[in-house]
């Protein structure tokens, strides 16, 4: 080896040693070659010890004897990218990283080993998780100003035994809120019994709530336990009770008022030890002026209103939702998706969502079912919602949005640069350098 060969081996070895990313390589029979400093320090083996060592007996992963980057990319020809893996360390401590493998190739094209970078992700699920926890609550998510207010106060309201109502559109999460409220509660160590108003017709729905005696109607051949008699000492939550008949209005009313109840057939009245909560996406005072429903039952649920606002008013809450769904379906399926496409996230980041969570919830999860690539789509989604014009923030001449209308995007994303980026259509540069120019 000349001096001028050295310098430059030499050079080379300093530059792999001032990145942030461990890097090695290895030759045809997969020993490693070279190891830089971000390597010793992700696996706290040091480069004496990496070298010449196969690189299964160092660099430890899930993946070694099953998919292994670097031999797949000596194999196939082609780079592996932001491959999330999990090594051992020397203390044998799991680390997750993201790899990313290359062939190395001699100046006939012929594979002569391999190159693998790999990031420690240690710190940012870390940050995940502190984010997951600043602004998740009993399973309720969001970094809305409105619904942060709901979380503060829902303790206060879980400590009274006094009825609640819960109103907002269909997919909002009001079940989860009625759980939250219930496992906060005095009451939490009894049932949570729940009751949908509009799933059955009268005549069952009646004997569903209130329970009957043997032969009250053509089929009872036996005493039949009521939900209210199941969420004894615990919480009866009436799902949807602007669709209660109003027969059954005043039957609950009597409950609600003397805690007593009388199931059908029975001679005498039952005592009732249940905290009701009930929800509803109509307008129930509305109903009540039509006749719909009975003003004195509105009265008695209208103590404490908990209004859930629609995922449109709340658009700031779609990425923290997006990144839970995806963990969450990841785990369920077994898939290792990492992500969105710039264009998928975009279109999820735009759609109007007149489903709210729950078709947030269902695009990703079937999404996640559907998808054989690392990053989900927008051909992941089915072509009717694909196709839906849903407002898009960037403006179609390219030109920089006013000031007021980035700092609306900004604070829309939480301040996330790159999400506000993504939206508007440009390079983060871009956006960096329109935040600039107009003082945001």
């Amino acid at each position: 080896m000349n001096d001028q060969t050295g310098k430059h081996l030499a050079h080379i070895s300093t530059i792999l040693d001032s990145v942030a990313d461990g890097v090695f390589t290895v030759d045809e029979s997969m020993r490693i070659t070279s190891f830089n400093r971000a390597a010793e320090e992700i696996t706290g083996f040091s480069r004496d010890e990496a070298l010449g060592q196969r690189c299964c007996e160092i660099f430890r992963t899930d993946v070694c004897f099953s998919a292994c980057p670097v031999e797949e990319a000596m194999k196939t020809g082609q780079d592996v990218t932001n491959r999330e893996v999990s090594v051992l360390d020397r203390r044998n401590r799991e680390i997750p990283i993201s790899v990313n493998a290359s062939a190395l190739r001699d100046a006939d094209g012929r594979p002569v080993g391999g190159v693998e970078t790999f990031r420690d992700l240690s710190q940012l699920r870390a940050l995940t998780r502190e984010m997951e926890e600043k602004y998740t609550f009993h399973h309720l998510v969001s970094r809305n100003p409105a619904m942060r207010k709901l979380f503060d106060i829902l303790p206060d309201v879980a400590a009274s035994d006094v009825a609640v109502l819960i109103q907002g559109d269909s997919g909002t999460g009001k079940e989860l809120f009625a759980r939250a409220i219930h496992n906060l509660s005095p009451r939490k160590d009894k049932p949570l019994v729940v009751v949908n108003c509009g799933a059955l017709p009268e005549p069952l729905l009646e004997a569903e709530i209130f329970g009957a005696k043997r032969g009250a109607y053509t089929g009872a051949v036996d005493d039949r336990p009521g939900r209210l008699e199941l969420a004894e000492g615990g919480t009866f939550f009436l799902d949807e009770i602007g669709d209660l008949p109003l027969s059954l209005q005043v039957k609950l009313l009597r409950v609600i008022e003397n805690l007593e109840y009388q199931p059908l057939g029975a001679k005498r009245s039952r005592k009732a030890d249940v905290r009701f909560v009930a929800a509803t996406h109509r307008d129930l005072e509305q109903m009540v002026r039509v006749g719909n429903f009975r003003q004195d039952l509105f009265f008695r649920l209208n103590v404490i209103v908990l209004k859930i606002p629609p995922l449109s008013a709340r658009s700031e809450d779609i990425p923290l939702l997006l990144d839970l769904a995806l963990e969450r379906f990841n785990a369920k399926y077994g898939k290792k998706i990492r992500g969105f496409t710039s264009e998928a996230l975009s279109f999820l980041l735009n759609h109007a969502y007149p489903g709210n969570v729950r078709e947030l919830l269902n695009m990703v999860e079937r999404a996640v079912i559907l998808n054989h690539d690392a990053m989900i789509g927008v051909k992941d989604f089915p072509a009717s919602i694909s196709r839906d014009p849903s407002p898009q923030l960037a403006r179609p001449d390219g030109k920089r949005p006013s000031r007021k209308d980035l700092q609306r995007i900004l604070e829309q994303y939480g301040g996330n640069r790159a999400l506000a980026a993504q939206t508007l259509g440009v390079h983060r540069t871009t956006l960096w350098r329109w935040m600039k120019t107009t003082g945001c």
